[in-house]
């Protein structure tokens, strides 16, 4: 059985996911596609450490959640290991976006990854929602 203090943080940050792709599509929206770029990694990111609150890791770097998660659930085929590319992806243009000066995502990259940030979501929370009820 899980345990209810892993499964309710993993919950929590599901939604936080779940908030950080509605920000995107309402940045999207509004043409301010740097803001979008970021809140879809962040997404991909909150799901990640989603999942991997089930185990009850956690790490401080993003890359120690990449790595783990990619470990844990893609290499080991658990989940999809295309969403390896989504993951690699949303961390260049968010790194790009929020860093580099002049950077400028084209609209349809920014489309791509919000929608991308989606399809991961959607796959993430489809994989928790039968962990929780185990």
């Amino acid at each position: 059985m899980l345990d209810a203090a892993k499964s309710d943080l993993s919950k929590y940050r599901l939604e936080r996911a779940g908030e950080m792709l509605k920000t995107a599509r309402r940045d999207l929206d509004a043409g301010d596609y740097a803001s979008a770029n970021n809140r879809a990694y962040y997404c991909i990111f909150h799901a990640m450490r989603a999942t991997l609150a089930l185990t009850g890791e956690d790490y401080k770097k993003h890359s120690g959640v990449i790595s783990r998660f990619s470990e844990q659930y893609l290499k080991t085929k658990v989940l999809p290991p295309e969403l390896s590319k989504n993951i690699s992806m949303a961390s260049i243009i968010r790194n790009r976006s929020d860093y580099e000066d002049f950077y400028i995502c084209s609209i349809s990259d920014t489309k791509k990854l919000v929608s991308d940030a989606a399809l991961f979501l959607d796959t993430i929370t489809a994989f928790l929602e039968t962990r929780y009820n185990e």
